[in-house]
């Protein structure tokens, strides 16, 4: 191993030069001081330090207060402690204080050695094992892409896929990460041509858990075990965005079950998330409930009645009593209006609370030009999620009841896609302006980029107009107006949106918790 730079403080540097005969041979480049102040000094000048050996019991100051100012100017560089004194207060005193590890005089050149692997060298050989894991993983990958995978088979691809994606961000494998993009185009070219095939099928009730049934199958039926239950539906939470919490509430809860559900077309907060809270595809919420839906066209809020529809649906399919809250968030004044209040939402048994935050986060990002240089890309989208629930009052919130005999159910309506694909469109201007799916009487379009629903009835879906038929965008496609094309391109292309057809909108996790 060459290249690895190590600096080595010791008052008795002259007694170790087998050992830096060993290092050196073994292409390491070491740098040696005899105090404290003088590793202080030479990592100011010296920028390319990969690691520091420090000796606990140095003339002027100490191992430990040199390791104080070390890690004030320079946090990331690993250090290892070198000591006499296997003394327990001083070894607690110094691994809290961030080291890296510690070795016991007189020093063995292999210990040495396997502390650097262990330290400098692990990074790389996890990167470089996890993306010889993946290249042998590829092929199999790509073989169940293509060989006519069921409901099942999806949801077990698509897992895997973001499975190595998560492995692979941390590895920083660029070239792998470019290969799994390009294998997760392909699954998801596969994928819509899968719901193509089978979606009227899924609404005649031959398929999987959909946005309609999800209550019906995933919630209910565990009220039955008169435990209080807190649903929380995070609008916008993909596979990938819980996976990334999933560590943070694991601090608290305990997993009973993770399984998933489908979201319907279009897969947007309208359609899906209506559809859920009343157990109705959207079709059947507008035959009994005319004055609870409004189309695409027709000016209002599309989702202000999802308190009534819940209790309507709570009437209709449990037919007995039951105490239900629901709780809408959409900013910082009720996430503190959730935080102060939870101890009181536990006493019924059920509460629904409805978070607003990724949702509006994808939508930032398309409009501010300081969000977009901050999500980049797939991996900072994942770690701008975590750091938000880390630091918002729902986790505080969440914490308050954690101790409490409840079950939590974590989910979402839909995901979301980020579109790399321009697919033209020409609609009159009763046509929706929603980038992933439209909605209007004469629509011209890409056959090959959409699934067309020429008679929307077929697909539980009202009609605004007699002639209106739907369209929906596959895999990472986006529509556009020819008007202002190339403006439009540049301003949507690598944003993050929703309401077509993508592993990433459908496949939503439903996920049950318990206190531990």
């Amino acid at each position: 191993m060459s290249g690895i730079k190590i600096l080595w403080a010791d008052d008795e540097i002259e007694m170790l030069k087998p050992q830096l005969f060993f290092l050196e041979k073994k292409g390491y480049e070491v740098v040696t001081v005899s105090n404290g102040y003088d590793a202080l000094d030479e990592l100011k000048e010296n920028n390319d330090i990969d690691v520091i050996f420090l000796d606990e019991s140095m003339p002027g100051i100490t191992g430990l207060e040199t390791l104080a100012k070390i890690k004030e100017t320079s946090p990331n560089i690993p250090v290892v402690m070198i000591t006499k004194n296997e003394a327990e207060n001083l070894m607690e005193e110094a691994i809290g204080s961030q080291i890296d590890d510690y070795l016991i005089k007189p020093v063995n050149p292999n210990q040495i050695l396997l502390t650097l692997k262990k330290i400098v060298d692990n990074k790389r050989l996890v990167s470089e094992k996890t993306a010889s894991d993946y290249q042998q993983e590829f092929r199999k990958i790509l073989m169940d892409i293509n060989s006519g995978l069921d409901v099942e088979g999806w949801v077990e691809t698509y897992r895997k896929i973001i499975n190595w994606e998560l492995k692979l961000d941390e590895s920083e494998v660029e070239q792998m990460m470019d290969i799994l993009s390009m294998q997760k185009n392909e699954a998801n070219s596969e994928f819509s041509k899968y719901v193509v095939r089978n979606y009227e099928s899924w609404l005649k009730g031959d398929g999987p858990t959909m946005s309609n049934t999800l209550m019906r199958k995933k919630v209910f039926p565990i009220l039955e075990e008169n435990k209080p239950t807190v649903m929380l539906l995070l609008d916008n939470l993909r596979y990938d965005q819980w996976k990334m919490i999933e560590p943070i509430f694991m601090e608290l809860f305990k997993k009973e079950d993770e399984d998933y559900f489908f979201s319907i077309l279009p897969t947007s907060t309208q359609y899906s998330r209506n559809a859920i809270f009343s157990g109705l595809m959207p079709l059947e919420i507008q035959k009994m409930h005319p004055d609870w839906w409004l189309n695409d066209n027709e000016e209002g809020g599309k989702n202000l009645k999802e308190k009534e529809l819940l209790e309507d649906q709570i009437k209709r399919v449990m037919r007995k009593d039951i105490k239900s809250e629901y709780i809408k968030v959409t900013n910082t004044y009720y996430g503190k209006m959730l935080n102060d209040n939870i101890q009181n939402y536990v006493q019924n048994d059920l509460t629904v609370i409805v978070y607003n935050f990724i949702d509006m986060l994808s939508h930032a990002r398309t409009e501010m030009e300081v969000l977009k240089e901050l999500v980049r890309d797939e991996k900072a989208y994942r770690s701008l999620t975590v750091s938000w629930f880390k630091n918002s009052p729902l986790w505080t919130a969440l914490q308050k009841i954690a101790d409490k005999d409840i079950r939590l159910v974590v989910t979402t309506d839909h995901g979301t896609i980020r579109v790399n694909q321009p697919s033209r469109v020409v609609g009159d201007r009763e046509t929706t302006t929603n980038l992933r799916y439209k909605v209007g009487r004469n629509l011209k379009y890409e056959k090959k980029d959409v699934l067309e629903s020429v008679d929307p009835h077929k697909f539980g879906l009202p009609k605004p107009n007699v002639s209106s038929r739907f369209i929906f965008a596959k895999a990472d496609k986006f529509f556009l107006y020819p008007n202002n094309y190339n403006y439009y391109n540049n301003f949507y292309t690598d944003t993050f949106q929703h309401g077509g057809i993508s592993l990433e909108e459908i496949i939503c996790p439903v996920v049950t918790l318990v206190s531990k």
